[in-house]
């Protein structure tokens, strides 16, 4: 047990890490994936994605990147930023490529197992190709499902030999998780699950109301996703275009500037998750707010010129 997920991840890198190895990230990734890998030495090698594949990696894709250096493949489904899940179908097949490649681990970052929509069924990768069970770490935590992202709360299992050398790093960086961070989490996780249920019928809701708003408004696409609670809008179409103030858009990071601004909207820039044609929004607050941002993006992008 860590303080987060985002810890255990980081223990993860600096335990398993030496220099020169090589990390497998799919892209758009959540933005501190490559800097955990940097930080311990490695390297990061991205498989950029897209919504015309749903924002997933192709079996062809993972083979390509696999090389001698290949360390471990990170797999983060449902994803931040994008939402995208994969089907039991979809990692079979990735899995098919790893079990050739018997020096390559799967840290699978399931921290948003619980949030997913559209009937689809949650499944780990080890869960689908038991043989690679030995040979993968799954990470959770408390922050996502049970909106205890002050609580500070993530962990992990897999081989034992690892689990260890995770162990021994932490204790000598924060020691462990406070006790009563670990005793309301032991609480959440054992406790009545209705309220989960009831927040994803919510998300659900919200998700599908986003996303027909985003894809009503001009030079605007948006992938409908089945999980987490993120939208990854692309927004290109509005590049080139001047402000009412005379500015030009270049980029993600002049878009989120101008709505912020002009709007009083904020979302995050799509360069910070290795894509700059996107932006990440968050479906995590009321309709009502997400009503009156959606009325505000719609009438910022109006103005453009």
């Amino acid at each position: 047990m860590a303080c987060g997920a985002k810890h255990t991840l980081y223990n993860i890198s600096q335990a398993l890490i030496q220099e020169g190895d090589e990390v497998i990230i799919p892209g758009p990734y959540w933005v501190s994936y490559p800097d955990q890998i940097v930080l311990a030495g490695g390297t990061p090698v991205f498989i950029m994605t897209d919504e015309s594949t749903g924002f997933k990696i192709t079996p062809e894709q993972l083979e390509k990147a696999i090389t001698p250096k290949t360390r471990y493949l990170i797999l983060n489904s449902p994803c931040n930023p994008t939402g995208s899940t994969y089907s039991k179908e979809e990692l079979a097949a990735l899995g098919q490529v790893l079990l050739k490649q018997e020096h390559v681990l799967v840290v699978a970052d399931d921290i948003y197992e619980r949030l997913i929509y559209d009937g689809l069924i949650f499944y780990n990768i080890a869960q689908v190709v038991p043989e690679l069970k030995s040979r993968t770490i799954v990470v959770n935590g408390v922050s996502k499902t049970y909106a205890m992202t002050g609580w500070r709360i993530g962990y992990a299992c897999g081989p034992k030999e690892l689990m260890g050398a995770m162990t021994k790093m932490q204790s000598q960086s924060t020691s462990n998780a406070t006790s009563i961070a670990q005793k309301a989490s032991v609480e959440a996780l054992n406790g009545p699950q209705d309220a989960v249920a009831a927040m994803c019928v919510e998300f659900e809701k919200r998700r599908t109301y986003i996303v027909d708003r985003l894809n009503a408004m001009p030079g605007v696409s948006c992938f409908k996703s089945n999980g987490a609670f993120y939208v990854f809008p692309n927004f290109s179409g509005c590049y080139g275009k001047t402000t009412p103030g005379g500015k030009k858009i270049e980029n993600s990071t002049d878009f989120a500037a101008y709505l912020l601004e002009d709007a009083k909207v904020a979302l995050v820039p799509g360069v910070a998750f290795g894509d700059d044609r996107y932006a990440r929004l968050s479906y995590a607050i009321s309709m009502d707010n997400i009503k009156k941002g959606m009325d505000r993006i719609e009438e910022a992008i109006n103005n453009l010129k």
